[in-house]
């Protein structure tokens, strides 16, 4: 007998990948950060490397607090419910301003 091609298909290996997927990104924003802070101390410590720095922190924060948040839904059921326009706006956001700050700092 033909099954469906969505028939065959496990529910619980995306939100697994997807949960290993946010907690990589997560990982990679915390180098990120730890790098402009250490980049901004480098040559001593100026007012906008101290701002810089406290902005990467705070915009790291943030995403790994929607990152936990998103892993929990995906933990919460089989099937979990697609991640929210706000809530992919605030990664994306967080994201693009870490970098804009990293960059900032070492340049």
């Amino acid at each position: 007998m033909s099954t469906a091609a969505g028939d065959d298909r496990d529910p619980g290996l995306q939100p697994e990948r997807t949960r290993l997927a946010w907690r990589r990104t997560t990982l990679t924003g915390l180098v990120v950060t730890v790098l402009a802070v250490r980049a901004s101390l480098h040559g001593g410590t100026t007012t906008t490397g101290a701002v810089a720095a406290a902005l990467c922190l705070t915009l790291w924060l943030g995403f790994l607090a929607l990152a936990h948040r998103r892993i929990r839904a995906l933990s919460a059921t089989a099937r979990p419910a697609p991640l929210g326009a706000r809530q992919a706006a605030a990664a994306t956001l967080c994201t693009v301003g870490l970098a804009v700050c990293a960059v900032a700092l070492v340049v």
